[in-house]
């Protein structure tokens, strides 16, 4: 798999692309937006990591641009933490955001997530005796076929494509219930109960991280 990393920052560059290739991916470097939108149009990327600011043209009008003409995931680095600059992101079409400063091991799985997200081909996960027919939207519990409200399905689809990620409650709120939604971390929590007794054997598979949030984190098989 082909990506794209734009950093005005050589040694943020190299270090993402040298991480980059221990998962397998070949990347090539961009170091501004007008660059990124030039190579973009030229070459198939099965992701950007784009950094917001940089000299000349800003990583939020690089991805508009970018947009236009391909539906390329995208990963946002910045170093402001801003809620505006985050939703702002989410508007125009990014999957993820990672404030600097960040590990880098933490940016590749945020880009397997985001690549396994985006596959194509059908999506069958399985967990033990848990199947998720990611695509059918349906969920199997030891052959049987379990029933999940929609908010408990958006939960754990969530939280596997983002499998061994913590993922915060208010991240669970906004891309579960929307940006709109203005209830408290006790609704999350709720749900995730909820999901939890219905996995039954496999409630464990979602596991708290004290004062964060959850992650979906499974046996191996």
């Amino acid at each position: 798999m082909r990506i794209l990393i734009v950093d005005d920052e050589t040694k943020i560059q190299l270090v993402l692309k040298e991480y980059a290739s221990f998962e397998g991916y070949e990347a090539d470097l961009a170091s501004n937006g007008m660059d990124a939108i030039e190579m973009a149009k030229k070459n198939d990327y099965d992701l950007i990591i784009m950094d917001v600011m940089m000299p000349g043209l800003d990583g939020f009008s690089a991805v508009k641009e970018i947009k236009k003409e391909k539906d390329v995931p995208v990963l946002m680095l910045s170093a402001r933490s801003e809620e505006y600059d985050k939703l702002h992101g989410f508007e125009i079409g990014i999957d993820d955001y990672v404030t600097k400063p960040f590990s880098p091991k933490e940016v590749m799985l945020r880009v397997n997530a985001i690549t396994r997200r985006n596959k194509k081909k059908n999506d069958l996960r399985k967990y033990n005796g848990l199947v998720i027919d990611m695509p059918g939207r349906n969920v199997y519990v030891d052959d049987k076929k379990i029933e999940l409200t929609p908010r408990e399905y958006e939960l754990l689809f969530y939280l596997v494509t983002n499998e061994g990620i913590v993922v915060t409650r208010e991240q669970l709120l906004s891309r579960v219930w929307g940006y709109d939604y203005f209830g408290d971390d006790r609704t999350v929590d709720t749900h995730i109960k909820m999901l939890r007794n219905n996995l039954g054997p496999y409630r464990d598979y979602i596991v708290t991280a004290r004062g964060l949030g959850y992650k979906f984190e499974p046996e191996k098989k």
